[in-house]
């Protein structure tokens, strides 16, 4: 039993929509789907997995546009993130409209995550920690036994997620990774919200920001 996973670029952002299933139970997650919902329809249909819940790591229109569709159209809930993401959710309509997005209403999940919950996809266990700095209610979705993490706008590939957003703050955002992914391991690989792949133990020796020598 494992958990496989498939990217999935949508909105003209290329936000990393992820698509989890446990291979034993083909029951799936989309993580974060802001926009370009036939695409991520594709590949749920190709991967033979059925949809069972949708997860957000933050609110950001390009992380959460489809999201309701998306739900409604297979029945299913929509699972974080953290309750400080609330005011970045109630801004949806603003958002889309500044971005030039398709309009989006503000939506509240079905239910709210706090550090320390786990979420199961199939048999595959997700751990949830919460991460502010990029936003104030931003979380990671992590599978231990994979070696997995699904990190939103926390890092990526050589960066960090940016700060000057409402809220925002980069000392938290610093403390986020070093402090809670970092010892998490450097084995751990990780989907970012935008642009390639990595691992910690890539970020932690090469990360100009975020480096252990930076």
């Amino acid at each position: 039993m494992s958990l496989q996973y498939r990217i999935v670029p949508v909105t003209p952002f290329q936000q990393n929509c992820s698509l989890l299933w446990c291979d034993e139970t083909l029951e799936a997650a989309v993580v974060d789907p802001g926009g370009d919902l036939g695409r991520i329809e594709a590949a749920l249909a190709h991967s033979g997995a059925r949809l069972t819940q949708v997860l957000l790591t933050h609110g950001h229109l390009d992380h959460v546009g489809g999201s309701v569709a998306l739900a409604r159209a297979h029945g299913v809930q929509i699972i974080g993130p953290h309750r400080d993401e609330q005011f970045w959710l109630d801004g949806l309509p603003q958002q889309s409209k500044m971005f030039g997005f398709p309009h989006t209403e503000a939506f509240l999940p079905d239910r709210w995550l706090d550090e320390g919950e786990q979420i199961q996809v199939g048999k595959v266990v997700l751990d949830v920690f919460h991460t502010p700095g990029h936003t104030p209610g931003h979380i990671v979705f992590v599978d231990r036994a994979g070696r997995l993490a699904i990190v939103g706008d926390v890092l990526f590939a050589g960066s960090i997620g940016r700060t000057d957003f409402p809220r925002g703050n980069h000392a938290d955002l610093i403390r986020s990774i070093r402090g809670k992914l970092w010892p998490l391991g450097d084995d751990v690989e990780f989907i970012p919200g935008h642009g390639p792949m990595s691992s910690f133990g890539e970020e932690r020796a090469h990360n100009p920001y975020v480096a252990d020598g930076a």
